[in-house]
């Protein structure tokens, strides 16, 4: 029943974060592109390299999902 099991990095269902972001805590060329918007979703890989920025939280899901990963809300 102790018996370890390397589970590996599951290529298939690659980990990627879902996190809320501040408009004014991005770049200035960024922050034009927002427009009005206060708040971004920014999905993030587990190293903290961000992948994309979408409007809501729902599409930052659907996107990562759309592209093979596993989101996972960060608080």
């Amino acid at each position: 029943m102790d018996t370890q099991y390397d589970f590996g990095q599951d290529d298939d269902n690659q980990i990627v974060y879902v996190r809320s972001v501040k408009v004014s805590d991005l770049p200035k060329e960024l922050q034009a592109q927002a427009g009005t918007m206060k708040q971004v979703y920014a999905v993030c890989t587990e190293d903290g390299e961000r992948l994309a920025l979408v409007e809501d939280r729902r599409l930052a899901f659907l996107l990562a999902r759309q592209h093979d990963y596993a989101p996972v809300p960060v608080h």
